[in-house]
């Protein structure tokens, strides 16, 4: 995924989000629906969780240190984690005690109209903002399903944006099914229950966050297709004859690490390798640009070690 995107996208929300958080919290001042008041603290937090994608890419782009050798990149995974747990708290918990509270002690809404003007208008704000999202997504999503795309994308913006608007206006659906309901039947604890399951979606969509955004912190490698091409630009048939074994690692959505173990012929020269080695590393960032670092270790090829199978703890079909 392209940083600009992902930006386009985030941006689109944070302005939708800012408008429909001061349009919701009037409409829950003029008619005490608690589905309004948990509607613009989501709102609201959507919003606080846009500017710490922004704040978490930002920082991502600083240079690397000393301390630091292969840069900030995981920033933005950090930041995206730090989403989940924001939607969960603030959201989240905060929906499903509004709920409680409003089934608990439920009480008619009051002008009727400002909540179901607001979500009328907050549903289009968010599909303006899904739309946009969805639109970025396209760019580099292609063959995979919207489930595979979220759980494989290396870049956590656009599938923290895109759960974010999609629960955003499931939510809206249900506010407005609570507050129609609490409005017909004159019953107050519709509104409360539409509170509720506003609160539940959040939480669900905050774990799925937190599940991915943390499988992106521990690390995770390269994807298939990007595998295979570095296996096929590190062979070049006369010094480099195999790959013994590979491990690919994400510094960042768009840093990729590459450290390998190859085999070359037991009689070429230091030069003939360290030759050799250069014009693979080269290859290798003509087939995949975003393979920043890259350490590729010499070795004799061993078949007898190779027939006895790979072995995370060891190096397969090498020497030492």
């Amino acid at each position: 995924m392209s940083a600009s995107g992902g930006t386009r996208a985030i941006v689109a929300a944070l302005s939708a989000n800012l408008a429909i958080a001061v349009a919701k919290f009037v409409a829950f001042l003029f008619s005490g629906s608690s589905s309004m008041l948990a509607e613009s603290v989501h709102s609201l937090a959507d919003s606080g969780n846009q500017g710490l994608l922004l704040l978490g890419g930002k920082k991502a782009q600083r240079e690397a240190t000393p301390q630091h050798p292969f840069g900030y990149g995981r920033e933005r995974y950090i930041y995206a984690f730090l989403v989940s747990i924001v939607l969960f708290s603030v959201g989240g918990m905060f929906a499903v005690y509004e709920g409680y509270e409003k089934i608990k002690h439920p009480h008619a809404i009051e002008a009727w109209y400002w909540p179901v003007g607001v979500l009328v208008f907050a549903i289009i704000a968010e599909g303006f903002s899904f739309r946009t999202a969805i639109k970025e997504s396209n760019v580099t999503r292609g063959q995979l399903s919207w489930k595979e795309f979220i759980r494989r994308a290396k870049a956590p913006e656009l599938p923290v944006v895109l759960l974010e608007d999609f629960g955003a206006l499931i939510g809206l659906v249900l506010a407005l099914a609570g507050v129609g309901i609490a409005v017909v039947t004159g019953d107050g604890i519709w509104d409360g229950i539409g509170t509720l399951c506003i609160g539940i979606l959040l939480i669900l969509i905050a774990l799925i966050l937190a599940a991915e955004t943390k499988s992106l912190l521990l690390g995770e490698s390269a994807g298939v297709d990007e595998v295979e091409k570095i296996k096929a630009a590190i062979v070049d048939g006369d010094t480099v004859t195999s790959v013994i074994h590979m491990r690919t690692l994400h510094l960042g959505p768009e840093e990729l690490l590459v450290a390998a173990k190859i085999a070359v012929q037991h009689d070429d020269t230091a030069e003939e390798v360290a030759t050799a080695i250069d014009a693979a590393e080269s290859r290798i960032r003509e087939a995949v640009p975003i393979a920043r670092v890259i350490y590729l270790e010499p070795d004799i090829f061993s078949a007898a070690e190779a027939a006895a199978g790979p072995d995370p703890r060891a190096t397969p079909g090498g020497r030492g």
